[in-house]
C-alpha cells in the first residue's frame, strides 16, 4: 500500500504508450488514476488496523444461494473482485490492469519490483533497529496503513464522482504517456532506482527523452496517415456522392416529384464535406509547423495538445459522413461492418 501511493505516478508510467492512452480511462479499461481494491474482508482488516492497531476478526464472504433445488449453495469469495480497479487483490493475489494486452510487462515489473523493494527495505531497516520488535511491527502496520489508506478504493472507477474524490484525496490522475514521463526523473524516482541499481540518472533520462521522441514519431505517423485518408479516399468519395444527390435532385424535380428529402440530404452533406476540408487544412498546416520543433520534450507536448486535437477535429465529421455516404462508394469498411458482418 505505501508502495503504491508513494510511487502512484511512477506506475502510471510503467503502463504508458501511445495506444494505452486510448484504452486507459475508457470503458473496459482501468482509470488513469492508481488505486487499490481489497474487497469487504481485507479493507476490514485494514479499518480494524487504523483504529486498534490490531485485526481480530475477518469477514467471511457467505453463500450464494442458486434457487435450484438439486444444485449446492455455493461458498462466495470474501474479497470478490472489482474490474474497475487498477491495482485489484483478488483472493490470493494482486493484479496490475493498466498495462494493454499487446505491450510488454518490462516497464511494469521493473518498477514494481523496485517501489517493493523500497518499502521492504525501509520497513526493514526500521526493525532491524528497533529495541522491541513485536512493538515496531505494530506501529509500523498501523502507521503504513493510515498513512497511505487513500489509495484504497473499492467503488467504481470509471465514474466521475471517483475522479472529484481521487482529487480530494490528493491522487494523481496522469492522463496521457506524454505528461507521464516526467515522472522517470524526479527526484523520488532517481534515488530509489539508483539506490538498486537498476537505472542511473543519466539512464533515466535518456529513456525520458526516448519515450517523448517515440510519442511525436507515433502521432506524426497517424496524422500523416488521416491526412492521406481524408485526402486521397474519403474527400474524393463524399465528392462523388454528392454528384449522385445533385443529379438525383435535377432528376426527380425534372420528373416532377418533390426533391425536399434529397435537397437536405445534399446539403447536410456538402455541409460536412466543407468542415472536413477545413479541419484538414488545419491539420496539414499544424503539421508543417511541428516538422520545425527540434526539442523532443516541446514536440511531444505540441502533438499532445495540437495535433491530436485537429486530428478529433477531422474524425467527427468524417464519423458524420459514414453513417450517410452510400456504403458502396464509402471506402473503407464501417463501423457497423466491423461490429455487425462477417
Amino acid at each position: 500500500m505505501r508502495a503504491v501511493d508513494i510511487h502512484a505516478d511512477l506506475l502510471r508510467q510503467s503502463a504508458s504508450d501511445v495506444g494505452n492512452d486510448h484504452r486507459l480511462g475508457a470503458d473496459e479499461a482501468p482509470p488513469a488514476i492508481i488505486s487499490m481494491f481489497l474487497g469487504d474482508q481485507l479493507e476490514d482488516v485494514v479499518s480494524q488496523l487504523v483504529a486498534t492497531g490490531v485485526a481480530t476478526e475477518s469477514k467471511e464472504g457467505g453463500k450464494l444461494m442458486t434457487g435450484v433445488s438439486t444444485l449446492p449453495d455455493l461458498d462466495k469469495d470474501a474479497t470478490d473482485r472489482n474490474r474497475t480497479s487498477p491495482f485489484a487483490f483478488t483472493g490470493n493475489k494482486f493484479e496490475f490492469r493498466m498495462v494493454g494486452s499487446a505491450d510488454s510487462i518490462t516497464a511494469a515489473n521493473t518498477t514494481l519490483n523496485a517501489i517493493v523493494a523500497e518499502s521492504f527495505s525501509e520497513a526493514a531497516d526500521r526493525l532491524e533497529s528497533a529495541e522491541d520488535f513485536d512493538i515496531a511491527v505494530h506501529d509500523l502496520i498501523k502507521e503504513y496503513m493510515t498513512k497511505h489508506q487513500r489509495v484504497i478504493f473499492n467503488g467504481n472507477g470509471y465514474s466521475q464522482e471517483w475522479v472529484e474524490e481521487a482529487e480530494k484525496r490528493g491522487l494523481p490522475n496522469i492522463r496521457s504517456m506524454v505528461e507521464s514521463v516526467a515522472t522517470l526523473t524526479t527526484e523520488k524516482s532517481i534515488r530509489m532506482f539508483e539506490r538498486f541499481h537498476i537505472f542511473t540518472k543519466a539512464e533515466l533520462e535518456s529513456h525520458a527523452e526516448i519515450l517523448y521522441e517515440t510519442y511525436a514519431k507515433s502521432i506524426n505517423i497517424e496524422a500523416l496517415t488521416m491526412i492521406y485518408m481524408a485526402n486521397r479516399q474519403i474527400i474524393p468519395a463524399v465528392v462523388s456522392y454528392t454528384k449522385k444527390l445533385a443529379d438525383a435532385v435535377i432528376a426527380v424535380r425534372t420528373a416532377g416529384g418533390g426533391t425536399k428529402v434529397h435537397e437536405a440530404l445534399l446539403q447536410e452533406t456538402t455541409e460536412l464535406l466543407e468542415e472536413m476540408q477545413h479541419a484538414l487544412e488545419i491539420l496539414e498546416k499544424d503539421e508543417a509547423n511541428a516538422a520545425d520543433i527540434t526539442d523532443n520534450k516541446e514536440k511531444a507536448f505540441y502533438y499532445k495538445d495540437v495535433i491530436r486535437k485537429d486530428m478529433e477535429a477531422l474524425r467527427a465529421p468524417a464519423d458524420r459522413l459514414e453513417q450517410i455516404v452510400d456504403k458502396k462508394m464509402w471506402p473503407f469498411p464501417t463501423y457497423a461492418d466491423m461490429l455487425f458482418e462477417v
